[in-house]
């Protein structure tokens, strides 16, 4: 028995009116297997960092772009601190049938070197629709090491994936930055889904700015232990505040701003300014997975979200 807390009614369309499209590389069967060594100072070890595109090998300790023209990022990285190269795998290609599908975990990861390095943090699995910006070379303001969305104009009416979910028994959450000590977090950790269609605009000084044209978020609250094929969540548009269905989380973009890269190169805050309407053509999708919904550091480990086959439902008055 499992419970859902939805943002808009989760809805099934009817095949003859609708148009369902998976995502570029959102079946979940391709992935790219980074081979990096890490600093011997650290063990030496080979380790594997996954990513979701054209399936191969990368070896050697390059910083990763997205590849083959896969939307995908993942928290799964490439960092050098203080001159000792170490990685983060959250996110895992799992078999499923004849494919695969993405495993993501909360966990704790540690990098100790005597005299030089003492840093464990709590690391979230998480893959979202952008980049991410290799290598990580600090954990002081996260976002800002993320491009978070991608160029998209389109309006479909709902999202559709197949997952099951594996919750902590954890009554609180704990937070792990790496620099302080570990703390708990008051109230329960959910693996989430959020998606946002932005209208963005920059002005003359580099700054982003956006409106929110429509929202969907959903949080899992107890474990799904088989899969739900097919799940499809209502994607609301415009503003939001006087439907049943909205929670004051669904307006935030999740607990921390997110960035983007601006025309200038840099990366920057998306500042929401407002919401949108039904007139409103969007500029950018935002969409996330993640086996924990309160930010960077934050979260239970033993949470795992596992998705397959993230697919957009359109209507042809919206598509």
């Amino acid at each position: 028995m499992f419970m859902v807390l939805l943002a808009g009614t989760p809805a099934l369309y009817a095949q003859q009116d609708s148009v369902v499209e998976v995502l570029p590389f959102g079946d979940m069967d391709q992935w790219i297997d980074r081979q990096i060594k890490e600093s011997s100072i650290i063990g030496g070890e080979t380790k594997h960092v996954y990513a979701i595109g054209p399936t191969g090998v990368i070896e050697g300790d390059e910083a990763y772009r997205n590849q083959g023209g896969s939307p995908w990022a993942t928290s799964n990285v490439m960092a050098k601190v203080a001159g000792v190269t170490k990685t983060n795998t959250s996110v895992f290609p799992e078999k499923r049938g004849d494919g695969y599908c993405a495993r993501l975990d909360t966990r704790m990861e540690s990098v100790k070197v005597l005299g030089l390095i003492n840093i464990t943090v709590l690391a979230a699995g998480s893959t979202f629709l952008g980049e991410v910006h290799e290598p990580i070379k600090g954990t002081k303001n996260p976002q800002k090491m993320l491009n978070s969305g991608i160029p998209f104009t389109k309006k479909p009416v709902a999202i559709q994936f197949d997952y099951k979910v594996r919750m902590s028994d954890r009554e609180k959450r704990i937070r792990a930055t790496g620099f302080s000590r570990i703390t708990d977090v008051e109230g329960k950790d959910y693996p989430e889904v959020n998606l946002f269609l932005q209208k963005r605009w920059e002005d003359e000084d580099g700054n982003i700015y956006a409106k929110r044209v429509a929202t969907m978020v959903v949080r899992y609250d107890s474990t799904v232990p088989d899969w739900i094929n097919n799940a499809t969540y209502t994607i609301m548009y415009g503003d939001i505040t006087n439907n049943p269905a909205y929670k004051p989380h669904m307006m935030r973009l999740q607990v921390q701003e997110r960035y983007a890269v601006n025309s200038k190169g840099e990366s920057v805050p998306i500042h929401e300014v407002a919401w949108g309407n039904e007139n409103d053509v969007p500029t950018h999708i935002q969409l996330q997975f993640t086996a924990s919904h309160g930010g960077a550091y934050v979260g239970s480990p033993g949470n795992t979200l596992w998705i397959d086959n993230v697919r957009l439902v359109y209507t042809d008055e919206k598509k």
